[in-house]
């Protein structure tokens, strides 16, 4: 079999067949792999014939313009549209209705337009959707008015608050916002809030959700939209007292048990919503319609798949019976009707959720922040989630993103979700990105993007098969950008990148040009041997000290994710005495680092970690966002990536409830700390 053929399939298909490893070596995708690909990718590919066939597949998918596509059209610039004569004429409608006339220029272009956003153009009984997108996302100083901020990053589950029942939730981050707004912070940006799989209470971890266009009902505070009264009430009936009481004094959160009793609630809740929904009926109903048919698939989803568990079978949508399997067919319908009460049930869910959100973005808005809630979008969906299900057309059932071999992850690594199809996308309009950026920023004043490469390329994996068996896939990287800044300038929202890791050349310089910031961190700012001074930290960036994956900085100091490593199985005896040596040798360089700043004011840890948050405010960077990990001065990490579960990932509560964590007296020097290096950097 021609291997010349083989690739020009996979270039067409847009995969990369030629990369360049962590290690700057040149590598390329072998012919087994490239056609295992291509085939998870819906393009047949054993054979020559088989191959000829799929690039006419593919040709003809580029050469005719799909019904459903968007047109994107730079704000300022004029539009080529080649299929239409010049002088034609036009009809611009904007999203409130408003009908604008002309005609197309003599060289076939449709008029600048000045102002940004969503437009139905008709051309000749023709009509096309069109977005008309700014240069670049808002900045910082265009939020808040001033060069550079700071705010505190947070594990939402982790808050505490009276009354909690073992999990946090809205109201104690409503509660962290207030206090962290009074010491001088302008934004929260919070762990993922995505929908996880309400029936499956085994599933918790942030970054494998169910779906990105819906949160995670656990996390609501019922008060925040129904009033304290009835709360009680209801935990009085469904007789929770003793148990969610015993779940919030847990050091570790035992999610089974409050999945459980959070749902129990919850139902209550909703039993009790039905019997007097009083004047908040208008408002779920006005919710639930404008949710639309999202909404009701997702809530449908949660349905089929809590039945399918329940009688035994899989979760997975993939192995439902084939009736099942998409939500348009007639037998889905039906279920939906039959199980009418049920899908309004979580209708009723995920309108607390939302509404909680909205009381804490409005809490931080009052509070005087610039930014406030800065959401976390992660990279992918589960496979078997309700997101893959209702979208098939714009995902990729047949494969996994993941990353390939590197010095850390030898063997590479499978993240086991899904990735959107480019030419689904596409073909769609971009309509499934456009919704996700919609539902994240819907309660928010930023978002963060995980793995922000993945707007350019994302190493996919076919399903069941191994990282190192991977290749990187292409996608549509300008547009998706141009999309990014119009959802940033319509809900006037920062967006940052987490761009740590093997990042393609020319893709910072990108993202910086459209102001999308990018992700330094402290432990990462080394180069040969030493910490990079804060003067030359990039402008166009976030500072911050560590992240959910790596150590605090006085468990860094410690080494405790190095023991961890070893207790969780992730690194042998052998390697413990080398790597403390070269965390040794790290701490002097970042020590000295450090010290060219001023003398610590002590050689204890507390002294070293109030310099390293000095350090980072002290950058141009124009945010710099704090963990409360290490505003609290704690040693143990959030997560510890890597296989087994011997490490507690996603279950650690920090050690006071959300109003009292800012207000310990070292935290506030740390914090002032902070707001004092931002001042000053701003001043430069």
């Amino acid at each position: 079999m021609s291997d010349t053929l083989l690739a020009e399939l996979a270039e067409a298909a847009g995969l990369y067949i030629d990369w360049t490893d962590a290690h700057g070596r040149p590598q390329t995708v072998t012919p087994e792999a490239q056609r295992a690909l291509l085939e998870a990718l819906g393009y047949p590919a054993q054979s020559p014939e088989q191959i000829r066939s799929s690039l006419a597949m593919l040709t003809q998918q580029q050469h005719v313009p799909s019904p459903d596509a968007l047109l994107l059209q730079d704000q300022g610039q004029p539009l080529p549209l080649a299929l239409y004569p010049a002088d034609s004429p036009y009809r611009l409608i904007d999203e409130q209705g408003q009908v604008f006339s002309g005609r197309l220029d003599a060289d076939a272009r449709l008029p600048a337009q000045p102002q940004p956003g969503y437009y139905q153009l008709e051309i000749r009984d023709t009509r096309h959707a069109l977005a008309v997108t700014p240069a670049a996302c808002l900045s910082v100083s265009q939020l808040c008015g001033k060069p550079r901020i700071w705010g505190l990053t947070a594990q939402l589950y982790g808050l505490r608050r009276p009354g909690d029942g073992g999990v946090g939730d809205t109201q104690a981050v409503a509660e962290l916002l207030r206090h962290a707004a009074n010491q001088g912070a302008d934004a929260l940006a919070l762990s993922p809030v995505h929908a996880l799989f309400a029936a499956d209470t085994e599933r918790f971890g942030p970054y494998s959700p169910s779906s990105r266009l819906f949160f995670n009902p656990l996390h609501a505070a019922p008060a925040d939209r129904l009033g304290e009264e009835r709360v009680q009430r209801a935990i009085q009936t469904a007789g929770l007292q003793e148990e969610m009481q015993r779940l919030e004094h847990l050091e570790l959160i035992d999610w089974p048990a409050v999945a459980k009793a959070r749902q129990r609630l919850l139902w209550q809740l909703y039993q009790d919503f039905c019997q007097a929904p009083g004047d908040l009926l208008a408002d779920f109903e006005a919710f639930r319609a404008a949710g639309g048919d999202a909404l009701q698939q997702h809530c449908c989803f949660e349905a089929i798949h809590a039945q399918r568990l329940r009688e035994g079978a899989s979760g997975d949508w993939r192995s439902w019976p084939q009736e099942l399997r998409n939500p348009l067919q007639g037998a889905v319908t039906r279920f939906a009707a039959e199980q009418a009460d049920t899908l309004r049930f979580h209708a009723f869910a995920q309108w607390l959720i939302a509404h909680g959100l909205e009381c804490a973005q409005a809490t931080a808005s009052g509070a005087g922040m610039g930014i406030g809630l800065i959401a976390d979008l992660a990279v992918g969906t589960d496979c078997a989630g309700s997101q893959a299900w209702s979208r098939q057309d714009e995902l990729l059932p047949s494969v996994t993103v993941g990353a390939p071999p590197d010095i850390i992850n030898r063997q590479g690594q499978n993240w086991g979700v899904a990735a959107f199809s480019p030419q689904g996308l596409q073909r769609h309009g971009f309509r499934a990105y456009i919704e996700m950026l919609q539902a994240n920023l819907a309660h928010a004043g930023g978002i963060r993007i995980d793995h922000v490469m993945g707007l350019q390329r994302l190493w996919v994996i076919p399903q069941g098969g191994e990282a190192q068996h991977g290749a990187y896939l292409r996608y549509p990287l300008d547009d998706l950008l141009r999309l990014l800044a119009l959802e940033s300038h319509r809900h006037r929202a920062l967006v940052i990148g987490e761009d740590l890791g093997t990042v393609p050349d020319g893709l910072r310089e990108k993202l910086a040009a459209r102001n999308i910031l990018g992700t330094r961190v402290l432990l990462f700012e080394q180069q040969d041997g030493r910490f990079i001074p804060p003067a030359q930290w990039s402008r166009n960036a976030l500072a911050t000290t560590t992240t959910h994956d790596l150590p605090t900085i006085k468990g860094w100091f410690a080494g405790h994710d190095i023991e961890w490593r070893v207790r969780a199985g992730h690194a042998d005896e052998q390697s413990l005495e080398q790597d403390h040596a070269e965390r040794a040798g790290e701490r002097v360089a970042l020590l000295q680092a450090l010290e060219q700043r001023g003398p610590l004011g002590g050689t204890d840890d507390d002294a070293c970690l109030q310099a390293c948050i000095d350090y980072i405010g002290s950058t141009p960077s124009a945010l710099a966002l704090l963990p409360l990990e290490d505003a609290c001065a704690l040693e143990q990490q959030p997560n510890l990536p890597g296989p087994g579960d011997l490490h507690p990932n996603w279950r650690r509560r920090y050690p006071l409830a959300a109003n009292e964590l800012l207000e310990q007296p070292a935290t506030r020097r740390r914090l002032a700390c902070l707001d004092t290096a931002r001042r000053e950097a701003g001043d430069e």
